[in-house]
């Protein structure tokens, strides 16, 4: 292992995950969760390679980091006892070129916006200061995730 590498360990309490994908055609692939109460999502690629018939992997990169900061939000925003009414989210995602001229995800910019009684807003100050820290997808793309990759003759 690689002294820069951080040892990778489950949190007490949670759940190593595992995911399958199947391919159903073109790029459109059937993701199966690890369990079973979770549906099955369809995946799909824009064309001019794809069908458009499912949300393409960026879009789950999206989705993954406004939930997580959301959820992270309202947690600390429960923690402080702050009453959220509601809360909607809206993740802006903005795509670059690498060095090599490869697509990535270059930005993203997460909107959240809590309904709270204006009395509390000192505590909700308080949860903006701190409610970033405990979002583990933010956290985890902002540091840099360590992937392996294999590919394996069937």
């Amino acid at each position: 292992m690689n002294p820069e590498t951080p040892k990778v360990e489950s949190e007490a309490g949670r759940e190593d995950i595992t995911i399958t994908m199947e391919q159903i055609q073109d790029y459109e692939f059937r993701v199966k969760f690890d369990k079973a109460q979770y549906a099955d999502l369809l995946l799909d690629e824009p064309p001019p390679i794809g069908r458009d018939a499912g949300p393409n992997p960026s879009r789950l990169l999206a989705a993954a980091a406004g939930n997580c900061l959301s959820a992270s939000f309202l947690f600390s925003a429960r923690k402080m006892r702050v009453n959220i009414q509601g809360l909607s989210t809206t993740v802006k995602v903005w795509y670059t070129r690498n060095e090599k001229g490869r697509l990535r995800v270059g930005k993203m910019k997460v909107s959240i916006v809590p309904k709270f009684d204006p009395a509390d807003a000192s505590k909700i100050q308080r949860c903006l200061e701190l409610f970033e820290d405990y979002c583990v997808v933010t956290q985890s793309i902002r540091n840099g995730i360590d992937v392996s990759v294999a590919v394996d003759s069937p």
